[in-house]
């Protein structure tokens, strides 16, 4: 009798440490960052006006937790010798699926998160026949999240005990390399391939209570990400590709 009270008494503890061992972070951590398109030496108009529709999905900090978005993009770009620069505005609509345990206190099936948000991007180039070599490039991302989401980390956090990153504005910056070239003979279809390591900034809250033991080699990779990009234009479209802890993928028209 007393080995069967022990054995319960061992789930009961196994499920309360896991329901609390549970990390809520931001919808939008590492996924405010994206492909900034900007005209090329190739194109006529040395300045350009981009809409875009995308989708993305990618887990959460969990690798269980399931998020799902829908985002419009608007930006401008603009290229002058031997130098490019864009800006613009986004915003997010999306669904994060929870992984725990519907025995949790704390279960819920999804919940709604949003944001909007601003991206800058500048690179220096040079071109070789029908090569954009984009090198020495920097990237920065704010975004401000709201929604079902960030209200319930913030109502998590007021009761204690779980592993919470209550942020709700993301400051994130990188830098980024881009081999970008149109098709023989055709100028109007291009590709280009971009690569991009970069961080978000300011204090994490789980720095001092989930990742404490980490050492710094776990804390580097665990703090700096990586993301590839290919791009694709045809004439006055363009489409994007993007991974990394996701998978992005853009349509849109530029003018």
């Amino acid at each position: 009798m007393m080995r069967l009270k022990l054995l319960l008494l061992l789930c009961v503890a196994s499920m309360l440490l896991s329901a609390c061992s549970h990390v809520y972070a931001p919808a939008m951590y590492h996924q405010d960052i994206a492909y900034q398109p900007k005209p090329s030496s190739f194109d006529a108009k040395s300045s350009q006006t981009y809409a875009s529709v995308g989708l993305n999905n990618y887990t959460g900090i969990n690798y269980t937790d399931f998020l799902t978005s829908g985002q419009v993009n608007l930006s401008e770009g603009h290229r002058f010798d031997n130098f490019n620069v864009a800006y613009g505005a986004f915003g997010v609509f999306g669904d994060y699926q929870y992984s725990g345990s519907k025995t949790d206190a704390n279960y819920f099936s999804d919940k709604f998160f949003g944001a909007v948000g601003a991206r800058f991007s500048a690179n220096a180039f040079v071109t070789d026949g029908n090569v954009d070599f984009r090198f020495i490039g920097i990237e920065m991302a704010y975004s401000h999240e709201f929604g079902d989401y960030a209200s319930y980390r913030q109502e998590l956090l007021q009761r204690g005990g779980y592993f919470v990153d209550p942020r709700t504005d993301l400051y994130t910056i990188g830098l980024t390399t881009e081999v970008l070239f149109h098709s023989r003979n055709n100028t109007g279809i291009q590709h280009g391939i971009r690569g991009f390591l970069g961080t978000t900034l300011g204090y994490n809250d789980l720095e001092d209570s989930y990742y404490h033991d980490q050492n710094l080699d776990a804390r580097f990779f665990r703090n700096y990400f990586p993301k590839i990009s290919y791009f694709i234009t045809f004439k006055n479209y363009f489409a994007t590709a993007e991974a990394g802890n996701n998978f992005f993928i853009r349509f849109g028209y530029k003018f």
